[in-house]
């Protein structure tokens, strides 16, 4: 009989993978789609960015809705509905050809991913109970996986066909994965009420310090992407001379490592401990932007934050597996609340470390950064709930599914 709970949860840990790179193939596939709204609807980067702000909105906004949906229903009902209600949306936005619709799409799309996102982690958190080990750092590398397939193959396909065929391949791209894993998903029944749970029914935002020091941790360790991502690349060129092909490198480096690391990271974790792996990880993570901070010139910057890669990789997912195991809450409720945080500063951040690298440069932006991870990794004993992991003693089941 446990045999066959085990299987089952071996099986369904390949179909949250499966949804966790569907989820990343959409969106890598809309990244190549974005610079051409601007002459398909004839707007400024200025109206396009408050579009993309809008999309962001959408997803933090509906995550907490999801939580709730997940208490009430389980994540493998939740994270059935939009799984589904994602594959539509990039074809929502390339066809939409007025302003208004295209922006409604757009925010619909953030609602659709983020309630996918939210339920995902969930799934995965209920799957890591039965297995009686860590999966979360994994299924967030085959995210990344996802959103280089999509990336990649979806700016190949607007080159060869436009984006209207892109559009459609990447919602046939994404129905395939989420058709696939379906069926294969864990059942997980609705969460129970919690005896001494101070939230009442009616509250969207739980009074819980711990969860809420959670979300800010988890605001810590996304941030450093963001400073990467969005300005890595000008750090190199404005202020280490890089010529326009190695100023791309940073990034690239630093997420290839970050992938590697994600995969490698549920046997680190499952090894060492939560509390352990997050603290190391995050000295790695502050290390590494101290040194892109000092760098002397832009190989060294290189490596630099290829090595912070290694390090920023699993703090996410650790975080999301304790909130996940957070006492007082459903899961569910609990890990929409640290993403709902988590995603808002990613909202935040760029212009806010546009707006300091301006009067105080780069080296000191990096630097400011690298603090932000020894801070976390001071906090890292507060992640130790994300190795509460258990088998149940017997077969889950949703009435709601």
């Amino acid at each position: 009989m446990t045999s066959g709970f085990q299987a089952e949860a071996r099986r369904a840990r390949w179909a949250v993978a499966a949804m966790f790179a569907a989820n990343g193939f959409t969106m890598g596939a809309w990244a190549p789609q974005i610079p051409l709204i601007l002459p398909r609807l004839g707007i400024s980067e200025t109206t396009l960015g408050l579009m993309i702000l809008g999309l962001g909105v959408g997803a933090v906004g509906a995550m907490l809705f999801a939580g709730r949906l997940i208490a009430r229903f389980g994540s493998r009902a939740v994270l059935r509905v939009f799984g589904l209600s994602v594959i539509p949306v990039i074809p929502a936005v390339v066809f939409s050809h007025n302003l208004p619709l295209t922006t409604l799409a757009m925010m619909l799309f953030g609602a659709m991913a983020g309630c996918m996102d939210v339920s995902m982690n969930a799934q995965a958190v209920a799957i890591e109970r039965r297995l009686g080990r860590a999966i979360m750092s994994s299924s967030h590398g085959f995210w990344s996986l996802g959103g280089f397939v999509g990336g990649s193959a979806g700016a190949w396909v607007i080159a060869q066909a436009g984006a209207e065929a892109q559009a459609l391949a990447a919602a046939a791209g994404a129905a395939l994965l989420v058709f696939g894993a379906m069926p294969f998903l864990l059942p997980d029944p609705p969460a129970a009420p919690v005896a001494g749970t101070a939230a009442p029914r009616g509250r969207l935002l739980p009074r819980d310090a711990g969860l809420w020091l959670l979300g800010f941790m988890a605001l810590f360790s996304m941030v450093p992407e963001g400073a990467v991502l969005d300005w890595a690349a000008l750090y190199l060129a404005k202020e280490l001379d890089a010529d326009l092909f190695r100023s791309g490198l940073a990034f690239a480096f630093f997420a290839g490592t970050m992938a590697i690391m994600r995969f490698a990271g549920d046997g680190v974790r499952n090894r060492f401990g939560a509390v352990a792996t997050l603290r190391i990880s995050g000295l790695i993570g502050a290390a590494g932007l101290m040194g892109g901070a000092l760098a002397p010139n832009d190989a060294v910057a290189i490596v630099s934050f290829a090595f912070a890669g290694l390090g920023v990789a699993n703090m996410v997912p650790i975080l999301f597996s304790a909130a996940g195991n957070h006492p007082g809450l459903p899961p569910g409720q609990a890990i929409s609340v640290v993403t709902m945080v988590g995603y808002a500063g990613i909202l935040v951040a760029p212009a806010s470390i546009g707006y300091v690298a301006e009067h105080l440069g780069f080296r000191l932006t990096y630097g400011a950064v690298a603090v932000l991870l020894v801070a976390l990794a001071l906090l890292a004993g507060r992640a130790a709930r994300a190795d509460e992991l258990h088998h149940p003693a017997g077969p889950q089941t949703s009435p709601a599914t």
